[in-house]
């Protein structure tokens, strides 16, 4: 940590749905000295969602008592281009192409660091969470999208485009379904939740969600399995593409696709070892440990 190390972190995880500030303690991060949210109300315009951070911020101070410090660490959706400070692939549309770390520092009156949402997820993970102790951390967010954040020694990487981590926009092989991001055949057009729903609908013609699919398989139903199948076998695939690239210590599963229980079984590992170029595969895959507080808390870490 810096010289101040015994200042009170500040971190602000901002959602789709909700603005969430948390302030921990430096020696026990773990711990959380004050925690408040604010509804995004995204749809009401980028000047909005910077006035409910200002608000936020001021929210905080009051109940604390505290000031607020000379940094402030921010998780976002989407990535920030280092060569400009513009945000991009971000799913709340009205922050892209916007210079929100800059523009958060004015308001704010205090230096603003940013960083991408999975990576403040893997960052947590890594420094207070189950990931705790090992060297290099990839941690993955597998939900309603795909994304990753990769961690080494207690740092998020970014990356010279500041896409570091971002596994859910690599190509699987035979795959070619559209994604939003103007190719075809990604990871999260393959096993984010909406895509397993979409598939099983296609074979059904049923829309139910994923909780409910994998109930279904439990009983035996075959287009079920079927669903529950494609993910173990896609995700093996796409995994095994980082690991022959980064052989991480650790893998961290976030999300909620992520609560299935195929991805810690014994035949998803074997699915990832025929997949590696190597002929055993060690490293853990981990449930994680810290819930929806690990998006708040790595924002609060990168400023340490």
């Amino acid at each position: 940590m810096n010289d101040d190390s015994s200042r009170p972190l500040w971190g602000i995880d901002l959602g789709g749905t909700k603005i969430e500030g948390a302030i921990i303690d430096p020696v026990h991060p773990e711990n959380t000295i004050h925690r408040l949210r604010l509804p995004t109300e995204s749809s009401q315009g980028y000047d909005h969602i910077l006035g409910q951070f200002s608000s936020l911020i001021s929210q905080l101070e009051e109940a604390s008592g505290l000031k607020r410090p000379a940094r402030i660490g921010v998780g976002t959706p989407g990535v920030t281009t280092p060569s400009t400070g513009l945000l991009r692939n971000s799913n709340t549309l009205c922050l892209n192409e916007k210079p929100i770390a800059a523009d958060l520092s004015r308001i704010l009156g205090t230096q603003v660091t940013l960083a991408n949402d999975a990576n403040c997820c893997a960052l947590a993970e890594a420094t207070l969470g189950v990931a705790k102790g090992y060297h290099t951390v990839f941690g993955i967010i597998l939900g309603t999208g795909v994304g990753g954040g990769i961690v080494v020694d207690g740092r998020a990487l970014t990356g010279a485009h500041g896409i570091c981590g971002e596994w859910g926009h690599n190509p699987i092989p035979g795959e070619i379904t559209s994604c939003y991001c103007g190719r075809a055949g990604c990871v999260e057009t393959v096993i984010s939740g909406p895509a397993l729903e979409r598939f099983y609908r296609d074979l059904a013609k049923s829309d139910i969600r994923l909780p409910a699919i994998a109930k279904l398989a439990e009983k035996g139903d075959s287009k079920a399995k079927a669903t529950l199948e494609r993910l173990r076998e896609k995700f093996a695939v796409a995994l095994a593409a980082v690991i022959n690239i980064l052989d991480p210590d650790a893998i961290v599963i976030g999300g909620g696709v992520g609560n299935l229980d195929l991805l810690y079984e014994e035949e998803t590992r074997t699915a990832v070892q025929r997949n590696l170029f190597n002929d055993f595969f060690l490293t853990p895959i981990l449930r994680p440990s810290l819930g929806d507080s690990a998006g708040v808390f790595g924002a609060a870490i990168l400023t340490a």
